[in-house]
């Protein structure tokens, strides 16, 4: 294989679509309030400048916010028509569409993930979950969830940093159908787009209340896990967290729903299409620079094959392009923060120091940011800390096996449990391991499908709960 002598010329994407704004505000009872905690400024991790300063939520904000909930709640959302409040979520999908390249700019600006990611992925599928359970709001009596039934009350949700808007998607659509109100924590990283999604709550005129946004670290996020007013919280993130916010509601009324962590195996049979498999491969850890909680990042390979697949991967990782996440072009982005790039610097030297064979794409990093080179290990054992442990970058482990029974034990030979992947032509070998395999979801023959109408959500230390689809709705419902 020879290296294309073409070079694709920068398509860069204009920063002003953003509509940035030097500061912004927390958005409790329908408005945009002074915050009265210390301020944080958000970085753009790709240049590490300061984007914005966001006024963040204190305790007493928090408190506001509930209250603020609760009233809509009770005086508005909770007893009205389900009819009627799908016309909001409609309302704010159109809204969202219409906004869709300054949603996509700004998203990349916070994040550092490819302008293609967040035009094509993230914008068009948060849309969707809205219009989707628009489509629900009338219909929860014939969801098979109960004769009667009720939505919980007040929802605290705490989002992560990795898909920013369309973790709130997947948050306040499915409460807002099944008619509770929401206060909602954005990462202290990345609050820029659901602070402009409170905007977005604001010209489609969605009653004060049914929304509240509260920026801030994690001690907003204790305090609303905490509030005596909340009833049901749903957290994204990760497992260490989510084990203390567990802790935390453990003999309380509050619901929980948990989806945490990840190691996910995709497992290639010998009879599997390679280069589709490679396409999968690469879709499955590299996408959002590996911030996926369910990324494949552990390659399970039939040994007969490895060498082909492997030579096959690295020359298609090695044609990723690296660089500026504004330019259209741009495969790879930036690590969205110091603190996650040290993380996975650390893991990468872990695997080298335990005897694992590590390639790295000979991209060149950008001078200023926060960047790190797809990277694929080869000759992993299963005791190796980067075939255990949740890397949350653009780091692949690939161990090898002999027998379908041999990838089931090795793909299970996991604490997680939230995804799985299987590259196979036989279609009962498909039904077979995904019968055997401890995941969530598992996909076929593809890599990081996502649908609205499907349930997203993990077993063992990957959480409890469904998010989307029907199953998604009960999360949410006294049924």
């Amino acid at each position: 294989m020879t290296e294309s002598p073409f070079e694709y010329a920068p398509a860069p994407e204009s920063r002003d679509i953003a509509n940035l704004k030097p500061h912004y505000r927390p958005f409790i009872g329908g408005q945009f309030v002074e915050g009265s905690g210390e301020p944080l400024k958000t970085i753009n991790p790709a240049t590490e400048e300061v984007l914005a300063e966001i006024e963040t939520a204190s305790v007493s904000d928090v408190d506001k916010a509930v209250q603020a909930a609760r009233k809509a709640y009770d005086k508005v959302w909770g007893r009205m028509p389900g009819s009627e409040r799908a016309k909001y979520l409609f309302r704010i999908a159109r809204l969202i569409q219409e906004r869709s390249r300054e949603l996509a700019v700004l998203e990349t600006l916070d994040n550092g993930k490819p302008i293609k990611e967040s035009r094509d992925s993230d914008v068009p599928t948060a849309a969707a979950h809205f219009f989707y359970h628009a489509g629900w709001a009338d219909k929860l009596d014939y969801a098979g969830l109960g004769p009667d039934p009720r939505p919980l009350g007040v929802a605290g949700q705490i989002i992560p940093w990795n898909f920013p808007l369309l973790m709130l998607a997947w948050k306040i659509a499915p409460a807002l159908a099944t008619g509770n109100t929401v206060v909602l924590k954005p990462a202290e990283t990345t609050p820029l787009t659901a602070l402009v999604f409170a905007e977005i709550c604001q010209q489609a005129e969605l009653p004060p209340g049914v929304v509240n946004i509260v920026p801030g670290a994690g001690d907003i996020g204790a305090e609303l896990v905490n509030h005596p007013g909340i009833d049901k919280i749903a957290f994204t993130g990760s497992t260490d967290v989510g084990k203390l916010i567990q802790r935390s509601v453990a003999g309380t009324p509050k619901r929980l729903t948990l989806e945490l962590g990840g190691k996910a195996a995709n497992v290639v049979f010998d009879d599997a299409p390679l280069d589709q498999a490679v396409e999968g491969i690469v879709n499955g850890i590299f996408f959002n620079q590996g911030h996926v909680c369910c990324a494949g990042s552990r390659l399970l390979v039939q040994e007969s094959i490895a060498d082909e697949l492997l030579e096959k991967l690295r020359y298609r990782v090695s044609t990723l392009r690296l660089g500026d996440p504004l330019d259209k072009n741009t495969d790879i982005g930036a690590i969205n923060s110091v603190e996650q790039l040290t993380k996975i610097r650390e893991l990468v030297e872990a695997g080298d120091a335990e005897g694992a064979q590590r390639w790295t794409s000979s991209c060149p990093l950008p001078e200023r940011g926060f960047f790190f080179a797809p990277t694929v290990f080869s000759d992993v054992q299963q005791s190796m800390r980067i075939a255990r442990e949740e890397i949350f970058g653009p780091v692949l482990s690939v161990l090898t096996f002999r027998t379908p029974d041999e990838a089931v034990t090795k793909a299970n030979n996991t604490p997680y449990g939230l995804s799985a992947g299987i590259w196979t032509e036989k279609g009962s070998r498909i039904l077979w391991m995904a019968n055997q395999l401890r995941a969530g979801v598992v996909w076929a023959n593809t890599f990081n499908r996502f649908d609205p109408a499907a349930p997203f959500g993990g077993y063992q230390e990957s959480g409890f709960g469904r998010e989307g689809g029907r199953a998604g709705l009960e999360a949410y419902l006294n049924a």
